[in-house]
């Protein structure tokens, strides 16, 4: 009974609401009278997304989000917003892709940051189980319901039964990184928790994560270069948690 949730990213988001208003025009709310050009303006607010909610279709509700690929790219690369890019962090059915060779570079880089983050605020041994919680639970550590009252286990609902999904998603990646022990057989992770290893992962990590913990540590008007902070965060024994705030 659970609601469907797609997202489509298209090339030209006016042409595509334009098509998607003559064939399912019920989709949207009173929006629709404002036309595609309108609705792809508000789109472009935000995350990005444009959400279209509670449609009937085959018998189920769905939900369905439209993001310019643009965008998307954007916040995979960048962690812009980390809306999507939290989604696409976890293991989700692609049923299509065309051959943009940006968007599958951005889809990859998008893991690679979400493990770097995590190391961060993992300890120096962990489980494989510890690393997608902690990577499930990157996209919800901003997100304001989650501190008001939405299911505080949700993380561990989205993990547990996934746990053979969340592997084929990252062991690759687990498996190239210079910085990690990965112990398949035993499930479990070593990783470099030393200033420099942590500076290396401080360095690797979206730009807008960077400015956030950037703003964290120096109080405006100091102007110190992002390097020169990074390289005291890796320093600082709270470096995980300063890692979470940003």
């Amino acid at each position: 009974n659970n609601m469907l949730d797609f997202v489509f990213a298209v090339d030209d988001s006016v042409t595509w609401h334009m098509m998607n208003l003559l064939k399912n025009r019920s989709h949207y709310s009173f929006l629709k009278f404002f036309g595609p050009k309108q609705i792809s303006n508000i789109q472009s607010y935000g995350a990005g997304i444009y959400y279209n909610t509670l449609v009937p279709c085959n018998g189920r509700m769905i939900k369905y989000g439209v993001i310019s690929t643009d965008a998307l790219i954007d916040d995979l690369f960048h962690w812009k917003t980390l809306y999507v890019a939290g989604r696409l962090q976890k293991p989700v059915k692609i049923l299509t892709q065309n051959e943009n060779g940006k968007l599958q570079a951005a889809l990859v880089s998008n893991l690679k940051s979400a493990v770097t983050a995590a190391f961060l605020m993992l300890p120096e041994s962990f489980s494989e189980e510890d690393l997608y919680m902690q990577i499930a639970g990157l996209s919800y550590s901003g997100d304001f319901r989650m501190i008001i009252g939405e299911d505080k286990s949700k993380v561990q609902n989205i993990v547990k039964p996934s746990v053979p999904h969340f592997q084929k998603l990252y062991s690759n990646i687990l498996q190239d990184c210079p910085q990690v022990v990965y112990k398949h057989h035993l499930g479990r992770l070593e990783i470099d928790k030393s200033p420099e290893g942590q500076f290396t992962q401080l360095m690797a990590l979206p730009r807008t994560l960077q400015q956030k913990i950037t703003s964290l540590v120096d109080p405006p008007g100091k102007n110190r270069d992002v390097e020169e902070i990074l390289m005291q965060v890796a320093h600082d024994p709270d470096c995980g948690f300063v890692v979470h705030q940003g």
